[in-house]
This record gives structure tokens, sequence and C-alpha cells, in this order.
């Protein structure tokens, strides 16, 4: 019976898809269609829910798209020769010069997006922050040489300009408002394809978890970072995520890997771009970020011993080892032995994590400080006064 149902089902199937040929038997069913002018591919099966392609993430990359630029730059880095020790002897230096460190041209490329029609273009500073020479490639193929308005390595934030009048732009959005779960859509120059074709490299995800706190690199800090599975790999740092509204939320900057794997592995996160706001504001009448307070604190990592001598619990937040007098820290009333969980709303898990807080931070800037003391959370405010260089 099981083999006769089979036979059954494979007749049927035969006469639905022979019977629009006339039963010309000789005639073979292709493997695919292809499509005729701009019409698109269509399976056999395929029930059309909507006429229109067209879908709130293509109206966003037609949005987006003609603001993203790639960005070619040559940076000047300095390299030390193996033999640095032998060629520093002064004896042999009379013979071959100093040849223990040389500088050479590096060419490096990433992504950036437009944010004003006169040409002001933000990307990462680990893209351009270094860089003596800097191109910018639109999408419709021109090429600007653009200027250094100013950086941020702590941030990893860098703000350029290019001369021109209504160039594209992106709309900024407001990631506060960030939903775990929705849409979102990365765009880039990953491995220079832009170069290609002009034309940015799109993939989509979603918003996999925000405030995400990571480990810093290379003295930069990444605090309250959105993640995303849409692809990132390299040459997309700089690149604007923008969500189903068209509206860029935050902006491509690390990747996680795995050990032994390159590339993408749904691991992607980017700068919020109501961080970006407020650097790029800043570098734009500044050239600069003004950090220019001291606090005032010896502090270290809590650990196994401190938690358990202080029956906390968990291995989280820093404890002040000593505090320097008439400092913010002295004056906000923070004493040896107290501590820190908290700064406003970023929650201190070590001694990394309260560097990077405060990076964030200006001079001039009160903030709330939450305290441990003898078993009893307190809060304090601190001043962040401008220190007075002599």
């Amino acid at each position: 019976m099981i083999k006769n149902k089979k036979i059954i089902m494979f007749l049927t199937g035969l006469v639905i898809l022979i019977s629009p040929l006339k039963f010309k038997a000789q005639t073979k069913t292709p493997l695919y269609y292809e499509a005729k002018g701009n019409a698109s591919l269509v399976s056999y099966n395929s029930n059309s829910i909507d006429s229109s392609r067209k879908t709130a993430i293509t109206e966003t990359v037609q949005k987006v798209s003609p603001a993203v630029v790639g960005i070619n730059v040559t940076e000047i880095q300095q390299y030390s020769s193996p033999f640095s020790n032998f060629f520093n002897d002064p004896f042999f230096q009379q013979f071959f010069g100093n040849q223990g460190t040389y500088n050479q041209k590096v060419k490096e490329l990433g992504s950036g997006f437009l944010i004003s029609p006169d040409g002001y273009i933000v990307t990462n500073d680990h893209v351009a922050g270094n860089a003596s020479e800097i191109t910018v490639t639109l999408t419709n193929g021109k090429e600007y040489k653009a200027k250094l308005i100013g950086t941020d390595h702590a941030t990893d934030i860098c703000l350029l300009k290019i001369e021109g009048h209504n160039l594209p732009y992106v709309t900024l959005g407001n990631s506060d408002g960030v939903m775990i779960g929705e849409w979102v859509i990365a765009f880039g120059n990953p491995f220079g394809l832009f170069n290609v074709n002009d034309k940015p490299t799109v993939t989509v995800g979603v918003i996999s978890s925000t405030g995400m706190n990571l480990e810093p690199i290379n003295n930069r800090y990444y605090l309250n970072m959105l993640q995303t599975d849409a692809a990132i790999n390299g040459g997309n740092s700089g690149g604007p995520l923008a969500n189903s509204l068209g509206e860029v939320i935050g902006m491509n900057t690390l990747i996680y890997t795995a050990d032994g794997v390159q590339g993408n592995i749904g691991l992607g996160f980017a700068i919020p771009i109501n961080r970006i706001k407020k650097v790029i504001t800043e570098l734009k009448e500044y050239g600069k970020i003004d950090r220019n307070f001291n606090i005032g604190l010896k502090i270290q990592t809590v650990d196994e011993g401190i938690a358990k001598y202080y029956k906390l619990p968990s291995v989280r937040g820093v404890i002040v080892t000593e505090v320097i007098p008439n400092s913010p820290a002295s004056m906000a009333g923070i004493k040896s032995g107290d501590i820190i969980l908290q700064v406003n709303d970023y929650k201190i898990i070590d001694d990394q994590t309260l560097v990077g807080v405060f990076k964030q931070f200006r001079s001039g800037q009160t903030i709330t400080l939450k305290l441990l003391r003898e078993n009893k959370e307190i809060t304090k405010q601190m001043n962040l006064e401008k220190t007075i260089n002599d």
C-alpha cells in the first residue's frame, strides 16, 4: 500500500508539471526560470503575498546608502628592527647609521557616513584618527580629500570634513530607545568591496543586546555598546547601523571572533549614536574632548579575597585604596575602604570599567557614585573640577 501511495503522489505531481506543456513528453522541465526584464525569479509553488518586493528594510537601504562612504587612509607607522639593539650600538652606527627604527607608509580602509549636506563625516578613530592622508569615496564614484576635524581615541570616534554642497546625509536616531530584537541594517565597506562598484555592502540582523560593557582595546573604551548579529567584517568599521525607519542608531565598530576563526560569527558591536552626537559636537567646536580633571583616587579591582573579607555577594566593583587630599574624591567624602558599585547609570565591574566610565565625562560635570561602606549602600556627589595647569 505504501508503494502504491508513493506512485499515486508521483503521478499527481507529474500531471501538474506537464499539463501546461500540453503533454509534450519530449520537452524537459527547466531547472530554473530566468527573469525577463526586471521581473523577479519565481518558484513553481510561490504564492505572492504582496505584489511589491519593497519592505522597511529595502526602503532603509535606499534611504541610507547614498550617505555611506568608503574611506581610504595612509598612516605613517613606526617599526622597530629586530636588530634594533645591534643598530643602537654607537660602534655599529658609524658604519650603518641609525637603523633601529624606521617609518613606513601603511594604507588602511574603512567606512563612514555623511551627517550633513556640507560634508561632515563620522567614522572610527581607529579608521582615520591617525591618518596623514584621507580619501573619501561617495556612491556616485566621486573622490574627495578629507580634513580631520577632530578625533577622540578613548571613545573611538572621529569627525571628518569634505568640501561639498547638497550632499546626501543620514538622519540620526535615538539609541536610548533601541529595542532588543528589532531589525537593524549594517552598512559598510568590508574588505574594500566599496571600491569595486561604489556601493556599500548591506547586511541585516537584529539588536541582540544593549548596554554591553566590553574590555578596552588599545586604551579605547567600549561601554553601553549595541550588540547585533548583522554581519560586520573587516572594513565595516565606521559604517552606520540603521533601524527599520532609516535612522542611524549606532556606528559599526568591532566584532568578536572565536579562536582560529576569522570573520563574523554573529557578535558585532556598535557605538550608540547618542554618545556619538555628544562627542562630535565637541570635536566640531574644540577639535578635542576636555577631560582635564583629576579624580584623586587609587583603586583595586575586587577579587575573591576582598569579596570574602567584606562579605560581598559577588566579585564586582572596585575598592578605594587611597584618597588624595583636596581632590574631587576627597571633597566628595569618599574614604579608603569604600567599594564603588556604580557611577551614574554605569555598573562598575572592575578597575578598567571605572577608568572607561570616567572617560565618558567632562570637566565641570557632577556625577553620582553608589558606594558600599560598612555593608551599607550610600551615594556621594562628585564634582569633576577642571585641573589648573601651572
